[in-house]
């Protein structure tokens, strides 16, 4: 085995550079939405929770960059909608900010908790002067107060 690794010129617990442009191009598409590939990816084996160097998911970046068809997809084939990023940021504060408006209604459909992450998308309402745009959905999302918090999962 170690002969294979001195081989290939990779390190033992590296990862191969074909498995990080693998991840490269799955996150890349995801931020432009190519709903084709992640149609075949997913069911074919990507992790729906595939997470990059920053804690951006494949679902933060469709979200930020408003792709709510392949946000409901990523979420249908097991995408968690309160994943934080490094920051503490959340999917549904993202789009909020992006004032991504189909996306914010796919998130919260799926299961997004408003109260979740920092600055939560509750708080965002005001700062982003939202509230009477998402106020009563935010108040009525069917996960509101559910997302757990990494140190009580």
């Amino acid at each position: 085995m170690a002969s294979d690794n001195a081989a290939n010129g990779s390190t033992p617990g590296a990862i191969p550079p074909e498995a990080i442009e693998f991840a490269t191009r799955m996150y890349n598409a995801a931020r432009e939405g190519q709903m084709d590939i992640f149609e075949q990816a997913l069911p074919a084996g990507l992790p729906a929770n595939l997470t990059n160097d920053k804690g951006d998911t494949l679902l933060m970046l469709a979200a930020y960059h408003g792709h709510a068809d392949l946000v409901k997809l990523l979420i249908q084939h097991g995408a968690d909608p309160n994943r934080l990023n490094d920051r503490g940021q959340s999917p549904l504060a993202g789009a909020l900010f992006k004032k991504e408006d189909a996306v914010i209604d796919v998130l919260l459909a799926g299961g997004a908790d408003p109260e979740y992450g920092t600055p939560s998308a509750l708080q965002c309402l005001s700062m982003f002067k939202q509230e009477d745009t998402w106020g009563a959905k935010f108040e009525g999302a069917p996960g509101k107060g559910k997302a757990v918090t990494p140190s009580s999962a």
